[in-house]
């Protein structure tokens, strides 16, 4: 202990030396805990927190540091990567507020918190019982009912980590229905012995999965035998004493005393008698929770106020909470509600901060229960314009009070519940906010010249504000009550939109209606096209994403559109071919009837051809769809939901065009982390990146439907993601351009492939007899040439880089190419190619190793003095 400090007292001292209960371990828990006396038949002692902000005001800033500083940590342990897919779950009532600052501290994670409130409507998609607790049942109720879906890590926070058993009977129950490869377990205090250390490792064993744990610091705590019984007595006989004395006059404590067993161990300082002003200001009415003697007249408060100021009605502060933003994590928190909330603090400071009287030294937030967080923030931007403020809220724990500076809950005030709780009317305290007796060294203990109770709407009932309520007790020891209401939140189910229908067309894309139903939203009336130079500096600078905007639509020239025609009469039956063997691989290997859910755009021709080919060579009607997927963003959600909905989840294959060096390969997998049924593995029908298992040829070749835009793809643009634009509840976006018809040749495309079908069927036999005996585990040789190629050329960038045949197309179409790397000897497959090049400007470099036909380098350094006046690509700055 520091010299300015060697006058407080511990804070635990009281309990300590009475139960012989002693602290070992870091040398920080003294300053983290303090101790008291439960009334609990389940346990003798409550560990008391100084950072939670529960029962023992204190600066919110600490408070919230406590948790966002573990958040950090937890982020440090996972990595970047895990800690973007990690979700955070809090313990009701008392970690509630601090799971939210762990998640804080996390970053990205949304956070949900277990809670004791049932809301009517709302089914639970779990529960799980507090062993020790006085209050045990905890119901999870996320408005997400995937929130517990992915398989990233699951972060659980709770104060304190005694026994563990809760924490792992919570983890035990999901991971039996969502079962993950890590956990991280977050606590302020890990008081675990031995046989529970040695617990959670056995445990992670048997579940088959990492268990990690983080606190703020560990140790132990001895208990003599006998604590148990020990404590009740203690209680029972500190209860009587206090009643035998009678009431004390007005504004000063009863004195009574009670023998002291043996010093402490902990600390030096001689305990004072309890006679030392050892009283609780107030103390429950009735029969407490704990089995414990009613409390008698002799503890109730004394008749006359113990301040001078009478108690006065609460004045009522309007917040201006943001509509519709979450009160708290009980239905989830995600990290877009705590960007508003953000946002909306400052000015909810300001209006709190214009209602407190101008002589308001020191003044308290109080939240309630299970309302910790939002409280915690308020409290925390106040915390800039007071001189003092201090946080704690209060709770369903039944303590014994005893004014002491060597015991930790100092005062109580004891209310009826306020919020109609499911579990039927009872006490609630809110502790150390009475002034008491007598210093500690800390200033606690001292009056508040005004508390600003925060309670969500479902509380601010009658109740709240009746005589005895918690504001009445309040306004007996403050100057000035101020009360704010945040309106509750409850997920309306019925307010969910009902999920669209897939488009088709006519109506959306030049497609026949059975050919494909597109799980997109119409924005054909939205100006999104943006001129290509505008949008490459955009991407590059990181001002914008590539799907907030669409590219100005190529339109061909005659003598383009004449090698389109000539590519496609020459490939024709090559494309057959490889679409007739990726289709019977599916069939033979992934499900006899399959969903084919095409990735828009390059992949829904292919879809259309295979559902063509399955019809031809198997008399099946194959369902098939098209969905969008954001590289940077994922799969659209609400296209997977709609398909869990309508179809068995593990008959949907996802079918693309052709693989570059894997990215969207990659970019599918991670997404289906969050939704488990679906098979990640695409079907391509070419695979010259070696990044799937299920092609119809690893060649890289010509497939025409590369070489234009939406005009051969039923004239639907690229697919479109911007939050303006797409609402929780909307697919993805797209375009049908109706005005390009003329220049269509979508049908023709699908009618040129399909009349070889008849042709190729031999050889697609023996294709996919030959794929079925075959070694063709993905070994990402793409990915490994990509990254080789963007170091020598100077690019340092894998996402410049677009390797093959198609992506190459793109680079020429979409974006500002710097120059092509052709295969020597490639031949006509590059004659389109070598034409785009040639009309923007794009030198095209012969190279004798490259692994693909041709590989694409977008400029590098791009901004719009990159390319000349005339547009086209100059040298990279």
């Amino acid at each position: 202990m520091s010299e300015e400090n060697a006058h407080v007292v511990w804070s635990g001292q009281w309990v300590a030396r009475r139960l012989g209960v002693d602290l070992e371990g870091d040398a920080r828990l003294p300053e983290l805990l303090g101790l008291a006396l439960r009334r609990n038949p389940k346990r003798a002692h409550l560990l008391v927190s100084n950072v939670l902000g529960k029962h023992v005001p204190q600066l919110p800033s600490v408070v919230y540091e406590a948790g966002a500083g573990l958040g950090r940590r937890v982020r440090a342990l996972l990595g970047e990567a895990d800690a973007a897919r990690a979700v955070v779950l809090g313990y009701a009532e008392t970690a509630t507020g601090l799971g939210h600052a762990v998640a804080d501290g996390l970053g990205l994670a949304p956070y949900l918190h277990s809670t004791r409130r049932e809301v009517p409507g709302v089914r639970p998609v779990g529960g799980f019982e507090e062993e020790h607790s006085h209050a045990t049942s905890h119901l999870l109720l996320p408005e997400d009912p995937g929130f517990f879906t992915g398989d990233g890590p699951l972060v659980l926070v709770d104060d304190e980590f005694s026994t563990g058993r809760t924490v792992l009977n919570t983890i035990a129950a999901l991971h039996r229905r969502f079962p993950r490869e890590r956990y991280v377990v977050v606590a302020l205090v890990d008081m675990r012995g031995e046989h529970d250390r040695a617990r959670l490792t056995e445990f992670a064993g048997e579940l088959g999965a990492r268990v990690d744990l983080i606190a703020a610091a560990s140790g132990t705590v001895r208990l003599p035998a006998g604590v148990l019984e020990r404590g009740q007595e203690l209680v029972a006989e500190f209860e009587a004493t206090v009643a035998a004395a009678g009431s004390a006059p007005p504004g000063r404590p009863t004195r009574a005393e009670l023998p002291s067993p043996a010093p402490s161990r902990n600390r030096g300082q001689a305990p004072g008698p309890l006679g030392s002003g050892a009283e609780p200001r107030e103390t429950a009415k009735g029969r407490d929770r704990g089995s414990f003697p009613a409390a008698t007249a002799g503890n109730r408060p004394p008749a006359s106020p113990a301040v001078p100021n009478p108690p006065q009605a609460a004045a009522r502060v309007d917040l201006a909470w943001p509509p519709g933003l979450p009160d708290g994590g009980r239905h989830g928190f995600t990290p877009a509600h705590r960007a508003r909330l953000e946002a909306a603090l400052p000015g909810m400071a300001e209006r709190v901060r214009a209602a407190l009287p101008a002589n308001a030294g020191r003044v308290l937030v109080l939240g309630t229960e299970e309302l910790m967080y939002a409280p915690l923030r308020l409290a925390q931007a106040l915390e800039q314009e007071c001189a003092e403020v201090r946080f704690s809220t209060t709770t369903r724990s039944p303590v014994l009070a005893v004014d002491d500076p060597g015991y930790a809950i100092r005062t109580r005030l004891a209310f009826p519940a306020h919020d109609d709780p499911s579990d039927g009317p009872g006490e609630r305290y809110a502790y150390n906010v009475a002034p008491s007796g007598h210093g500690d060294g800390h200033g606690h203990g001292d009056r508040f010249d005004a508390v600003v109770a925060v309670v969500d709407s479902a509380g601010d009932t009658p109740a709240l504000h009746a005589p005895g309520g918690l504001l009445d007790r309040l306004a007996a020891h403050t100057g000035h009550v101020l009360l704010t209401v945040i309106p509750s939140y409850a997920p309306d189910r019925q307010a969910t939109p009902p999920m669209p229908e897939p488009l088709r067309g006519p109506a959306f894309s030049s497609y026949d209606p059975e050919d494909v139903g597109w799980l997109l939203q119409d924005l054909s009336a939205v100006d999104l096209e943006a001129p290509t130079e505008e949008r490459e500096e955009a991407i590059q600078s990181g001002g914008a994403h590539y799907a907030e905007s669409l590219p100005v639509e190529y339109q061909p020239s005659e003598r383009y559109q004449a090698l389109y025609h000539s590519a496609l009469d020459a490939s024709a039956a090559r494309v057959a071919r490889a679409v007739g063997a990726v289709t019977e691989t599916v069939l033979a290997e992934r499900t006899p009837r399959p969903v084919l859910v095409s990735l828009a755009r390059a992949g829904t021709p292919v879809g259309v051809l295979m559902r063509r080919w399955a019809r031809h060579a198997h008399g099946l009607d194959l369902p098939h769809y098209a969905v969008s997927i954001v590289r940077g963003r994922g799969i659209d959600p609400n296209a997977l939901r709609w398909l869990a909905a309508h179809h068995d989840p593990a008959d949907v294959v996802f079918v693309d065009g052709w693989t570059g060096k894997g990215a969207i390969t990659r970019e599918l997998a991670d997404a289906l982390r969050d939704f488990p049924g679906f098979d990640p593995r695409i079907a391509v029908l070419a695979d010259p990146g070696h990044c799937v298992e299920t092609y119809g040829t690893r060649d890289d070749f010509l497939i025409p439907s590369a070489c234009l835009n939406s005009t051969v793809s039923g004239l639907i643009s690229r697919t479109v993601l911007r939050a303006d634009l797409v609402g929780p509840h909307d697919f993805h976006g797209a375009k049908y351009y109706r005005q390009l018809a003329t220049a269509d040749v979508s049908r023709s495309f699908l009618d040129t492939v399909r009349a070889r079908f008849a042709e190729v069927e031999q050889d697609v036999a023996l294709d996919a007899k030959e794929m079925a005996a075959a070694d063709r585990t993905p070994t990402w040789a793409g990915w490994a040439a990509v990254e080789r190629i963007s170091e020598e050329y100077g690019i340092h960038d894998v996402n410049l880089v677009k390797p093959g045949v198609g992506e190459t197309t793109r680079v020429l179409l979409r974006r500002v190419p710097w120059k092509i790397l052709a295969k020597r000897g490639a031949g006509a497959d590059l004659d389109h190619v070598r034409l785009l090049a040639e009309q923007r400007g794009v030198p095209v470099e012969e190279v004798g190793d490259l692994p693909y036909s041709c590989v694409g380098l977008i400029h590098p350094h791009y901004t719009r003095g990159a390319t000349g006046a005339d547009g086209k690509a100059v040298a990279a700055q």
